[in-house]
Formats: C-alpha cells, structure tokens, sequence
C-alpha cells in the first residue's frame, strides 16, 4: 500500500478535506448538519509537461493555485457561507491572490534589501538581506493567520490530511484510533514547499543580482533600476518554483537517514504553525476523502459522488446518535417512509439526498419529543396489513394479533355476524374481513376514531357504528363479539412511556383496577350472543384470573385463556 502513497497528497478545506491522486480527486467537508458531504472527479490525464523535471513543478504550482481557490469555494458553498463561484472569478481570486504574494514576498522583500543598500552596498549581502526579510515576513504572516479562528480550524484539518497519509503509509487500517496516532508533520506538505521556494529564491536571486548589477548597474536611477531588477525576478520566479518542486520531491523520496532529517526540519519547524491536532470528527472527513481517492486510483470503474448527496451509513449513524433508547428497527422504518422502499430494499441504497436528509430530521425532531413513529408516518402495521393510524386512535399492538388469530379460529369458515367492539383504527376488524366471511360489524364511542376506521376499512364490507358498547344493538344479534377494550389502572397511565401517553386517554383508561371495561362488556354481552356465542377479549398481562372470575359469575363457561409471546395470558374466550 505504501507505494500509492507517492500520488496522493491533499490540502484542507472549509471544514474538510481535499485530495488528490494521480488520475483523481475528492472533497470530503462536514455540513451544518454534521453530516459527511462527498464529491469526487475524475482528474485529465497528464500530458508531457506534467513530467518534464522544472516545467511539471510550474504546472503544478499554477494548477494548484486555482485548484486550492476552486476546491475552497466548492467547499464553502455546503456550508452555505457563499454561493458557487464562476470559472472566471475562481481564476481572478486566483489571480489576485498571486499578485497579493508578489507584493508581500518579493516587492516588500527587495524595497527593504535596497534600503540597507543604501548604507551599506554589498550585491550578495543584498539578496541575503532580502531573502532573509522574505522568509521572516512568511513566517509572521502564518503566526498571524493561525489566530484567527476559521484559520485555526482550517490548520487542524490539515492536520488531520496529514494524519490520515501517514497512517496510510505505515501501511495502518484508516480507522479515527490509528490515524490519531500519528504525525501531524509530512514531507511532501505545501509549507515544506513554500519554504523550499524562499531558500532557492535567495540562491537564484543572488546570481540574478549579481548579474543585472554587472551588467546594468549605474545605467539606471535608483527607482527604475529597482523596477527593472523586481520585473526581472518576477519572470524568474517559475524557473524558482520549478527546481523548488525538484528539490522538495528529492528530499522527500530521500531514506530516512541524517542527511534527510536535517534537509526536512526547517519545513517540517514550520509546520508546526500550519497544521494543528484534529479532533476525531475532522479525522473521519480526511479518512473519508482519502479512502473515496484511494478506490478511484484502484478502479477507474468506481462511481463518482456528488455534493447534495450523503452515504446511507452516515445516514444511518446519525439516526443511531439522536434516537438514543428507542429500537433500533425504527431507523429501518423511517429509511422505508422516506425513501419510499420496502425494508428489503434498504440494502441496494448506497445515498440519501439532502432534500430526503431533511424529511428524517424532521421526523427524528417529532421522535424525540416523545411522538409516536406511527403516528408520524401514520403507518402501522398489522397481521400483514398496512393501518392508517393518527392520534385519534391506539396504536395496533402484536399482542392484539394474537386475539386476531384467536378469533379467527372461533369464526371458522361459517358466514358468522361479529361485533368488534371498541374497534379503534379497525384494526381487528380489517383482518377479520381479509380472513373470515363473517359479516363484522365494528363499534366505537368516539367518532373521530370511528373516522380513522372508515379509511381502513374502505371497501371491505364491514358496517362502522357509533355506539356506547352495546346501546345501539339489539339482543341476540352476534356469532362472536371480539373486543379489545381499555384496561390500563388509571394510576398507571402517567407511569407510562411518553409514546404510549401519546395515545388517546379514552382508549388506554380501565379504571382504578383496569376491569371498568371488562365489567360493563361481560355482565351484558350474553344478551347480545346468539346461543353458543363466543366472547373473546385482549386483558392486561395481569388480568386473568380477575376477568375469570368475572364471565363465570355471569354464566360463562368453557373458559380459555391464551398466552402472548412472553407467557404471560393474554386473551381470555368464553362461550354463551
């Protein structure tokens, strides 16, 4: 692995990570949501310049002026602080920003030498004055900068590309542990560089001073000289940065022995001022453009990626972080209303779109003050089937299917008539009609749970009514009445978790002992069974014996009681 390392250098960004390979490149920036954004493209290929020793380190020194001003704004446009800019205005930021350094470190440097020339006139102690002056003008403006605060963050991602390269040259797994480990400080970086180009300048620069001054000395006043002498240099300067390009890849291929370490130190010193440890978040932005470049190196078949777009394991570690304390599975069901796919699917979904980042934050927002998931996607489902639901009415649990089953049992396949009392969603009854031919009628006290069961109920055949029980029926009527009545012991209900309490208090409240319900339905339902009708009930875990003792007093016989998943009695059956 350590012989891929040669191609792959980087540069920090607003908040991420830029790097590049030999035929690639990818940005990695951490948005305002502290999610991973990634885009990736595929480089030109390199021409003979981008080979030929001197002329490929000015290309590269050009190339990588406009590319730093580019990759900058790109990244600066996810953390929405500006908008994109234009080819043209990336090239004149880029432009000025070289105009800028020629008057801070090549004007301001030999205005300075010149005027220690006027005291004293010596042609090479000149240019020692005016690289000196150079190099110590570089370092004061990276002390400065490296106080402001962007800056500061700015440098410690850096870090972190420095990091995440060293890591990978140790031939390390690009885990946030191991890249933490090592250096901050790396040969082939951009300072290194810098520095590079101030030491060849004073060398080239003395010899152009030395002969301009032999050949032009005294032709000129002192202001046009000076001109004449900066212009001259100015044209030298890529001639600067292409043996500066040769000498800082020598140094950096060099074995790792004294000569080398006492080549590097000056850059590596400097580095101390550009780069900054990292803290793990920026660690994993660099990781992550690193390993994007890493694949795009080894298969030219790998898909790029854009900004706009966020990795569904980021996604999915997001949803991990904020739903502490709630069942895993419901990141899977907020993935499946958002992205509009069955959980099966989940697995072929590699991205998740901003705009659709937007819907589960919103979700993941209700969530965790306490809303229920199916009240949010008024999806619930159950016995197979899909349920609107909404606060309006109880959220369909497993253990009503078992009452479900149960019923189903009882019906068998005769044409019965079945009263699904206390219907709620209508839940019950719904299955009911898919499995039985009975013909069902479901009741309910409220009317706006009665509007939910319409919807569910749409098309099936089953007759909704609004009744207090058993008020709007009459005597005899019912094969089977199948209920799932309130039963919870009023003092419980604020003992309850903030999801349940959610719920509708009309459908959770039993009474003091949880058996209100169960005493109203048991000591009247006999006179609404045909002979031989069945009554079977959901109870409370704890309910049996109670609701027991409750149909025997009022005659019912051939009592059963069937357990739920954690064996606990779950729906009591007696016969008429």
């Amino acid at each position: 692995m350590a012989d891929k390392v040669s191609s792959i250098g980087g540069q920090a960004l607003m908040e991420g990570v830029m790097m590049r390979g030999s035929k690639s490149m990818a940005l990695s920036v951490r948005d305002t949501d502290g999610m991973i954004q990634t885009e990736s493209e595929w480089l030109k290929p390199q021409k003979w310049y981008n080979k030929a020793p001197i002329i490929r380190g000015v290309v590269a020194f050009v190339s990588s002026l406009v590319m730093g001003v580019s990759t900058l704004t790109r990244s600066a446009k996810v953390l929405d602080e500006e908008e994109e800019l234009s080819n043209g205005a990336i090239t004149l930021a880029a432009a000025l920003g070289v105009v800028f350094a020629v008057v801070l470190f090549i004007v301001l440097p030999e205005v300075i030498a010149r005027l220690f020339s006027l005291i004293y006139y010596n042609v090479l102690l000149k240019s020692l004055i005016a690289g000196v002056v150079r190099i110590g003008i570089f370092v004061l403006y990276l002390v400065l900068v490296s106080k402001m605060k962007d800056i500061k963050r700015t440098f410690m991602y850096h870090g972190a590309e420095h990091k995440t390269i060293n890591c990978f040259e140790k031939g390390m797994e690009l885990t946030v542990e191991n890249v933490q480990k090592c250096s901050t400080r790396h040969n082939r970086c951009g300072t290194t560089f810098l520095f590079i180009v101030m030491i060849i300048s004073i060398l080239v620069f003395a010899v152009i001073n030395w002969v301009l001054d032999a050949l032009l000395g005294g032709l000129m006043s002192g202001a046009v000289e000076a001109v004449v002498f900066i212009s001259i240099k100015l044209v030298f300067l890529p001639l600067v940065a292409g043996i500066s390009y040769e000498v800082l890849k020598a140094v950096a291929k060099m074995p790792d022995n004294l000569l080398a370490r006492i080549l590097r130190a000056p850059g590596l010193a400097l580095q101390a001022l550009t780069t900054a440890e990292p803290d793990d978040d920026m660690v994993e932005v660099a990781i992550r453009s690193f390993i994007t470049v890493y694949k795009m190196e080894e298969s030219p078949n790998e898909p790029l990626q854009k900004f706009g777009e966020l990795d569904i394991i980021d996604v999915r570690e997001y949803l991990r972080k904020e739903l502490v304390g709630v069942e895993e599975v419901e990141a899977d069901w907020i993935l499946c209303e958002v992205l509009k796919v069955k959980r099966g699917e989940l697995a072929m979904i590699k991205k998740v779109s901003l705009q659709s980042f937007a819907e589960i934050k919103k979700i993941v927002e209700r969530r965790k003050n306490g809303e229920p998931l199916d009240y949010i996607t008024n999806h619930a489902y159950f016995y197979g089937y899909d349920i609107y639901v909404d606060n309006r009415v109880l959220i369909p649990r497993m253990d009503t299917e078992i009452l479900v089953s149960e019923a189903i049992k009882e019906i068998g396949n005769r044409e019965a008539a079945v009263l699904d009392l206390c219907t709620g969603s209508g839940c019950i009854a719904l299955a009911l009609s898919k499995n039985t031919s009975a013909n069902i009628v479901a009741s309910d006290i409220s009317e706006e749970a009665l509007e939910v069961a319409a919807i569910n109920l749409e098309g099936t055949g089953v007759t909704l009514v609004k009744s207090n029980l058993f008020a709007e029926f009459a005597y005899g009527t019912f094969d089977v009445i199948v209920t799932n009545p309130p039963y919870i012991r009023t003092a419980d209900i604020p003992l309850l978790s903030s999801e349940v309490r959610c719920e509708p208090y009309l459908a959770l409240d039993g009474g003091e002992d949880g058996l209100d319900f169960y005493k109203k339905i048991v000591s009247n339902a006999k006179s609404y069974l045909r002979s031989n009708g069945k009554l079977i009930m959901e109870i409370g875990y704890d309910q049996a014996e109670s609701v027991k003792q409750l149909m025997r007093t009022f005659g019912f016989v051939g009592l059963r009681a069937i357990k739920d998943l954690d064996g606990n009695d779950r729906v009591i059956i007696g016969q008429k």
